[in-house]
């Protein structure tokens, strides 16, 4: 997705706005459409839903739309249908994830969309290196932690599920912040040697111009990032016609699930948190010192 596009998240927010205007419940408005509720909260979502256009003509005449906002629904619709064809063209409509479907829980599939449409990822870890950022053999290792039984074949998918994720950290307009507690650096889920080799790779890779590296060090004493679980930010380009793609915060829980925040309110604080963190933060030179340093113990 680019910023000359608009994006099924963003037509879905317009289009919860209209509803609740409307004073109409989901169930209510997917009942007078014939679809079910979660049918329609997808839609709602920015999540690929089958619903024709007649049915969003109704759905709006449910609405009592006035004829501008019903206009500007229909026309952005009409974009979004046109976005999707071109994606179906290119062979890439399904996401570059759906290969590896039965390799990921049910949640990840939402967090990969809106990591693909993101331009701008802050993430704050307090335990691993954020996964745009792992080594094979460095991911290898954190897997076999849950699952140490799984089959070489299924362990190797994994891998290229992440080597594609990160073929984003190659596309210039797209911008990685990292904001890393010193514990990431002291947990061992790999062996020393693969360690070593995974911060040195994040000292090459804080030396690009899109991604920024910072750690936290213990001797900063109580800072927010204490009293918060890990956490990304995922911010999004401007989109044609006013229409505003809105952050989201992806908070991670236990085995593998997480919680996603749109509330401007819940937003806005995660986003003074990033604000603290980064002034308690070591600079990215400090930073690379201390990977290295922790580096040469690893390979010692």
């Amino acid at each position: 997705m680019t910023g000359s596009t608009v994006s099924r998240r963003a037509f879905g927010k317009f289009l919860r706005q209209i509803r609740e205007s409307a004073g109409k419940t989901a169930l209510a408005a997917g009942l007078h459409i014939e679809v079910s509720k979660a049918t329609l909260l997808r839609l709602e979502d920015g999540i690929p839903t089958k619903i024709a256009t007649s049915q969003l003509k109704d759905l709006l005449d449910f609405y009592g739309a006035a004829a501008e906002v019903r206009s500007d629904a229909l026309s952005l619709w009409d974009e979004v249908k046109e976005q999707s064809k071109a994606q179906q063209q290119q062979g890439n409509s399904k996401g570059f994830w759906r290969p590896y479907a039965d390799q990921y829980e049910a949640h990840f599939p939402h967090y990969l969309r809106l990591e693909t449409a993101a331009n701008r990822v802050t993430s704050h870890q307090l335990v691993m290196a954020p996964g745009l950022l792992q080594t094979p053999d460095y991911r290898r290792s954190v897997i076999r932690i849950d699952e140490p039984d799984l089959s070489a074949v299924d362990l190797e998918r994994r891998i290229e599920l992440t080597a594609r994720r990160q073929a984003r950290l190659d596309e210039p307009n797209f911008q990685l912040e990292v904001l890393l507690s010193e514990a990431v650096l002291r947990h061992q889920p790999a062996s020393p040697d693969v360690m070593a080799r995974q911060l040195l790779s994040l000292v090459d890779a804080g030396g690009r111009e899109n991604i920024s590296i910072r750690v936290i060090p213990f001797r900063v004493g109580p800072h927010q990032g204490l009293t918060v679980k890990s956490f990304t930010l995922l911010e999004f380009p401007r989109l044609d016609r006013g229409l505003v793609e809105p952050p989201v915060v992806y908070v991670e829980g236990a085995s593998n699930t997480g919680v996603y925040h749109e509330r401007n309110d819940v937003v806005d604080r995660y986003g003074r948190t990033i604000s603290a963190l980064r002034a308690v933060a070591l600079n990215e030179q400090c930073t690379k010192d201390l990977l290295l340093q922790y580096a040469k113990e690893y390979a010692a």
